[in-house]
């Protein structure tokens, strides 16, 4: 086997898993004979969604090193597949909840409202796209069973690949995301009770191979349900932030979010009062009202014990709406300029340090 060929193979890396195939066992016959390769690439399963980009960069590799290149692509067998659930789970059994463990360093944070329509799951969104921007390896659980909308928000029509038991989230804009939605045909509404719920979100975290990441976003449905008590369960060093409006009818039921977080563990991170104004060339149109955030800020530390911060007030944008409902998120400089105050909310998030997870925090504003 070259080591030429090994080397430009290294540097094919599997857009599912984001390692070098080299390192996962893909690569199975290789044969050099002059200035001609001939390589036998293993895919994970049959029909990976993935095969054509794989060959693709196989190819490209090759072909910077030899004149001509011939390419086969076939898939593991068991063996193969049982050795590679081994090599990414480590010493870790095939299901475990690895955010769980003591020494897992993730920042786990659970975004949350008290009602549907704040735009909680744009900004959940958003927020890890942003912090994957900025080079940390993010994951997005979209919690919300029954309103589940993150897959349209990211621009995913692709579901999870199944290696066996396990599977591999589909990433989008450098996110691996998980959403009950790429389970369900034709947009069918989940009509599921407790137990499935726990189940299904239990699945989310001891099924699904999410590598190391700096940062898991939990997109929570609104309200103090089954799912909100499960997940503050399963992960209960995560840190909670709330979003709400100016509303005050919104604030008073949003403090309930945060409350229900106190209740399982986790410690409040902030508030975010989102859609605050309507930037207009006459000056800030107030259409919600005001001083929902600063309420709901203000109750949840007097429940807490410590100093709660309203983190950013986000304006009304009718780009980021749009970007959100077309599965094509604005690009940083658009989303800064549309969103005053979120590129600020990102870097402060982006500056709590692993292992914080589950103590209390002192935030000060910057």
């Amino acid at each position: 086997m070259s080591e030429k060929a090994i080397a430009a193979l290294s540097t094919v890396i599997d857009p599912e898993l984001r390692r070098p195939i080299t390192d996962l066992g893909m690569v199975g016959s290789v044969t050099v004979t002059g200035d001609k390769v001939v390589a036998e690439i293993k895919l994970t399963i049959v029909g990976c969604p993935a095969a054509q980009k794989i060959e693709r960069d196989v190819r490209e590799a090759l072909s910077s090193k030899f004149t001509e290149v011939e390419v086969s692509m076939t898939a593991m067998n068991q063996q193969e597949r049982d050795e590679l659930k081994q090599k990414l789970r480590g010493s870790k059994p095939i299901r475990h909840n690895p955010f769980a463990a003591e020494d897992n360093l993730t920042r786990v944070i659970f975004v949350g409202s008290g009602k549907g329509g704040v735009g909680k799951s744009t900004i959940t969104a958003n927020l890890a796209i942003a912090l994957a921007r900025k080079g940390f390896n993010v994951g997005l659980i979209d919690a919300d069973i029954f309103g589940y909308s993150i897959p349209q928000i990211m621009g995913i029509a692709q579901g999870p690949t199944k290696v066996d038991e396990l599977m591999l989230p589909p990433i989008a804009h450098d996110v691996r995301v998980m959403s009950i939605g790429f389970f369900v045909e034709n947009n069918q509404p989940v009509g599921w009770r407790g137990p499935m719920l726990h189940r299904a979100i239990e699945q989310f975290l001891t099924d699904v191979y999410w590598g190391d990441l700096d940062f898991l976003l939990v997109d929570l449905p609104p309200g103090t349900g089954d799912v909100a008590i499960s997940l503050g369960q399963l992960l209960p060093k995560a840190l909670s932030l709330v979003v709400t409006t100016p509303q005050q009818t919104a604030a008073t039921v949003a403090e309930r979010s945060g409350a229900i977080g106190l209740q399982t563990g986790q410690s409040i991170l902030g508030v975010v009062e989102n859609l605050s104004y309507l930037a207009t060339p006459q000056g800030r149109q107030e259409i919600f009202g005001v001083g929902g955030g600063e309420a709901v800020a203000k109750r949840l530390g007097e429940l807490s014990g410590q100093e709660v911060e309203l983190l950013a007030q986000l304006p009304l944008s009718e780009l980021l709406r749009a970007a959100s409902d077309q599965g094509q998120p604005l690009d940083a400089a658009t989303l800064e300029a549309e969103l005053e105050g979120f590129a600020s909310l990102v870097e402060r998030i982006s500056k709590i340090p692993p292992g914080i997870a589950g103590k209390k925090l002192g935030l000060k504003a910057i």
